[in-house]
């Protein structure tokens, strides 16, 4: 007589709760994500296609687009080789104040960005605490290009720092050691040995700032200037054209912007996947 198999035990949850956790965080990402994003894409709906490609390809609205990419792209690269040297400060090294470093690089995202913009337009004037030395050595930075990265570096400095630190807070000490032991300088073994762990890190940081910079405004528009075709940016030209009551213009405008970014995100996104993958492979 053949008998029973026993019941195999149903696999519990780590945590309890998964549909209704599920149902909330679907309705909040509903009405704070799509619901704005579903307005803005029925707004350029409107729009022919004709239409929507003669606001988008304007000549100053092109060239706000061509002024906020090289700008975001220069801010985004100071980010990630000051963000790196602070990261690694504030990891490596223990001294008074560390805490309030520590706790400063998250200003930036307390910080209303136009408090932050006119803080750095004045600090930066040819009257002000920096800008009145460095127009004695002929550097403007007040409502130049100069500027404009000044301010996306701000305000984007944390993605940098906080996507480094950790990995740099998980490094084993052990594997510098040995290196160090073999004979390797010091260049040599941040080369070697702790630069391949930290570069993805570091590369999705600097993708995060720069994709933060891309939509700046409150810090830009008080220390670029805004002066057609030098040192204006896409966000101010949604604003402007917000002001003219032009909303399908200012939607076209905003789509290509979040287009861009979603391209941006979806790709860093895709190549952290394959990247991880590859690495538990090995």
């Amino acid at each position: 007589m053949a008998h029973a198999s026993p019941l195999k035990p149903r696999s519990k949850r780590v945590l309890p709760g998964f549909g209704l956790s599920l149902g909330v965080s679907v309705l909040f990402i509903s009405l704070v994500l799509l619901l704005p994003l579903t307005g803005l894409v029925a707004e350029t709906a409107g729009m022919t296609w004709s239409q929507f490609w003669f606001v988008v390809s304007d000549p100053r609205v092109v060239e706000s687009y061509k002024v906020t990419l090289w700008t975001a792209f220069l801010a985004s690269l100071f980010n990630g080789a000051f963000g790196l040297l602070l990261a690694w400060v504030l990891v490596r090294y223990e001294f008074p104040g560390k805490r309030l470093i520590d706790a400063m690089v998250d200003l930036p995202f307390a910080l209303p960005t136009a408090v932050a913009g006119i803080t750095l337009a004045t600090l930066f004037s040819t009257s002000g605490w920096y800008g009145q030395w460095l127009e004695t050595i002929g550097i403007s930075v007040a409502y130049t290009p100069v500027g404009i990265i000044i301010a996306m570096a701000f305000t984007s400095i944390p993605f940098v720092v906080r996507t480094v630190q950790p990995v740099l807070e998980e490094l084993p000490p052990e594997d510098e050691e040995a290196a160090i032991t073999l004979g390797a300088s010091d260049g040599r073994v941040f080369r070697k040995v702790i630069f391949p762990s930290l570069w993805p890190a570091l590369l999705t940081g600097i993708a995060l700032s720069f994709t933060r910079s891309l939509g700046e405004f409150g810090a830009v528009i008080f220390i670029a200037g805004n002066t057609p075709y030098e040192t204006e940016v896409t966000s101010l030209m949604l604003f402007v054209r917000l002001q003219e009551f032009d909303y399908a213009a200012a939607s076209a405008i905003a789509s290509v912007v979040l287009l861009v970014s979603l391209v941006l995100l979806f790709a860093i996104n895709l190549w952290q996947g394959r990247y991880l993958r590859r690495l538990h492979g090995k």
